[in-house]
Order: structure tokens, then sequence, then C-alpha cells
């Protein structure tokens, strides 16, 4: 029987493992080799990795891992998880079961794309998430906002420390008056219709086009779209999630475990704001460490 499984193996679930394995356990790693990150040519703001692309760090890890006699990696996709702490049952889609006595959960999410045309294609390249992953590559230019809800708003107001061009894409939402107000202090304009199309070269955006045919030329744009776990197993396990503007995530304690006794979770599958690889990791080696511990007699 295995220490732990961890099912999902980027940068959280890898965290999780190396800190199982220095404690010598034993742990298994299933993942579907589908991160997160993997439309990204580089990852930015990771001590030591900065500005090296996510799958080569990855790749790294995986190699470093190596070195560890209990730590195995599997390419797998697990489809259940059954019975209760210390005796965890996890069925994989080819049919293998695998016993453990403690589960971390790290499948992370998956980016919902809307139904715009050019937007996918450019999801990663000049359509991005998140200013301090990507911000300092293109400071000074000029920045697009699709407009998501509230949280929009102090998304704006952190960008001026970037670029002083900025522009806001209501894409349909109603933003309040008060804050159309205080962006139009900030000489941020607001720019009303639906976004139907981003007209992109390669992946690299020209314009943001609108319904009634107005075209906005922007260097970058960033978007929150909506995302949801890549896999079900919270569900199946009835597991305590939170809602959060973009989508669920399941709610862990502070020692990472969920509100199923020996079950623990880490990485944007647990992060409902501002996600990154350093949180990822971080987050994910608190979770061995306390599955490690938690296992102490």
């Amino acid at each position: 029987m295995n220490d732990a499984i961890i099912i999902g193996g980027s940068f959280a679930g890898l965290a999780a493992a190396l800190q199982l394995g220095r404690a010598r356990r034993k742990v298994t790693v299933l993942d579907t080799g589908l991160p997160r990150n993997r439309f990204a040519g580089h990852s930015h703001g990771l001590l030591g990795h900065d500005h090296k692309p996510p799958l080569d760090i990855l790749a790294e890890a995986r190699k470093q891992l190596a070195r560890y006699p209990t730590v195995k990696l599997v390419t797998a996709r697990a489809d259940s998880v059954s019975s209760a702490i210390d005796n965890f049952s996890v069925l994989t889609a080819d049919g293998q079961s695998l016993g453990a006595r403690r589960v971390i959960l790290s499948y992370g999410v998956v980016d919902q794309m809307p139904a715009v045309p050019g937007f996918a294609d450019s999801w990663g390249t000049s359509i991005v998430p998140c200013p301090y992953c990507d911000g300092f590559e293109v400071a000074d230019r000029h920045w697009g906002l699709v407009w998501s809800g509230p949280q929009s708003h102090n998304q704006a107001r952190l960008f001026r420390d970037w670029t002083d061009k900025l522009t806001v894409f209501a894409d349909g939402h109603d933003v309040p008056p008060e804050i159309q107000g205080d962006l139009a202090r900030r000489n941020i304009p607001v720019i009303d219709g639906r976004i139907i199309e981003i007209a992109h070269r390669e992946g690299r955006i020209t314009t943001v086009d609108l319904e009634g045919g107005r075209n906005v030329a922007v260097d970058i744009l960033f978007a929150h779209p909506r995302n949801k776990p890549s896999a079900s197993l919270h569900e199946s396990l009835g597991l305590a999630t939170v809602d959060t503007p973009t989508g669920i995530v399941l709610k862990v304690d502070e020692r990472r475990q969920t509100s199923m006794p020996g079950i623990y979770a880490a990485g944007d599958l647990t992060t409902p704001f501002l996600p990154s690889v350093t949180q990822a990791s971080s987050q994910g080696a608190m979770a061995g460490i306390f599955a490690q511990q938690s296992m102490v007699v």
C-alpha cells in the first residue's frame, strides 16, 4: 500500500511528492500530462526558474524525483476514489486499483474558452490572466481588460503599476456608474459592446472587434474566463467547495485537508484568485508535509 497517492502531477503534485519522498514515504503520482499552463511559452516569477518554459521546469522536476526510490510517477487518469482514511482505494482508467493511507488532489482546473473567434487561438500568447505572470514583459504597452465582475475594478487599478495605457471592455456587463467615474478619473476608458472576435496573427492580438463594427487595437488582453476542475473526483467524494467569480475551488483547512479526513488538496484546484506556479508549488509542498505528519503515530 502507498502512504499517499497524488492525483495530478503538475507543480503542486510534484512538490507534494518531493516532500513525501524526502520523508521516505511510498508515493504514487498519477498524471495525464496536461498541465494548465501548457499554453504558456514561459513561466515568470518562480524563483530560480524565471522565464523558463513551464514544461521544461516540470520535466526537470520529474528527473529530480527519480533519485527518490519511494516515489513512482505514472501516466494515468484516476477514475474514482473510495473508502476512507488509512484505506483509500484509487481506481485508474486502465482498471488498476491502488491503495493508500492518504490522497492528495492536485488535478487543477481547465479554463473554459468563450465562444469568441480568435480567443482560444490567442490564449496564453497575447490573452493572459495574470499581470504578475506576464506584466513585466509587456510593460508600458497598450493593455486591454475584459470586465468579468466587481474584481475587475481592483485589477484595473493594479495594472497602473505596469502601464499608463489601459482600456476596459465591458463586454456586455453593466459597469456601475461610480466605478466608471473612478476609472474615468484614472484616464481609463470603458468601451461598451460585446466582443465578437479577437483579430490576431498567429496568436498575437491585433484588435478587439466589437458588435456594431468597432475595432480597438491593443497589444495584450487580460481576461478571466470561467474555469472548472479538470476532474470530478471531488464531486463523487462529496467534498466541500467554495464559489468564486470564475468557478468553484475545493475548501481546505490550514493544513490543506479537505472536508474528508485524509484527503488533501493543493494548487489551482484550491486557489480562488491569482493562481501561480509559486503558489501551487508552495501549497503542494505543504500538503505533502501535512499528509506525512498526519501519518506519524
